[in-house]
C-alpha cells in the first residue's frame, strides 16, 4: 500500500500541475469525487480510510484559499451522490439544502471527513462545478457543467486510485458567422 506520505505528495504535485491549466476565479465550485478504498488498492465502497481522507482534505482545503474557491465533495451513490460543501457555497449558487449527513457507510470517507471540517456544511443534491477532479472513477461528471474538458497531468493515480481531471468552458453557439475569443 501506497503511505500516507506518498499519497499527500502525489496530490500535491497535481494540484501544483493543475494550475498551469486552469485559471481559477474567486468562489468558484471546485468538485472532488474521491474514494479512499481505491487509493488503498481496494474496490470502491469497499473499506473506506477516514486517515486517507483527513490527508487529502488538508492539500485541497490549502489550495482552495490559496485560489479562493469553494470546494464540493461528492458522495457516494447510498446518498445519490450528494454533495458536501460549505453553506456559503450553496446561497452563492442557490442550491437548496437537503437532509442527510454523510458517513463512511453512506457518503463515503472524503465527503464525512469534510462535514466534520467544513465551517457551516451542507449536503445539496446536484451541483454545476467549473472544475473537478475524480479520484478512484466515482463519476464527477453530473456535478460538472457544460462543456467538459480533460487536464491532463502527469499523475495518472494517487495511491492505486485512477485520476481524472477536467474544467470546463462556456459553450460555443451560433454558426458560421458566430465570433469566438
Amino acid at each position: 500500500m501506497t503511505s500516507l506520505e506518498q499519497i499527500q505528495s502525489q496530490l500535491s504535485q497535481l494540484l501544483n500541475e493543475l494550475e498551469e491549466h486552469i485559471e481559477f476565479q474567486p468562489k468558484q465550485l471546485f468538485v472532488i469525487g474521491c474514494s479512499t478504498s481505491e487509493i488503498a488498492g481496494a474496490r470502491i465502497g469497499t473499506s473506506g480510510a477516514m486517515e486517507i481522507a483527513e490527508v487529502l482534505y488538508k492539500e485541497f482545503s490549502q489550495f482552495a484559499k490559496k485560489h479562493d474557491i469553494y470546494l464540493a465533495f461528492q458522495g457516494c451513490e447510498h446518498i445519490n451522490r450528494a454533495i458536501t460543501m460549505e453553506y456559503e457555497a450553496a446561497l452563492t449558487y442557490s442550491l437548496e439544502p437537503v437532509s442527510v449527513v454523510p458517513v463512511k457507510q453512506a457518503g463515503g470517507s472524503m465527503a464525512a471527513h469534510a462535514y466534520t471540517q467544513l465551517e457551516r456544511p451542507v449536503v445539496v443534491e446536484h451541483a454545476r462545478a467549473h472544475a473537478g477532479i475524480d479520484i478512484g472513477q466515482t463519476i464527477i461528471g453530473m456535478h460538472l457543467k457544460e462543456v467538459v474538458i480533460p487536464v491532463r497531468t502527469s499523475i495518472r493515480q494517487i495511491g492505486e486510485a485512477i485520476v481524472t481531471v477536467a474544467r470546463t468552458r462556456p459553450k460555443l453557439i451560433g454558426g458560421e458567422r458566430a465570433v469566438y475569443k
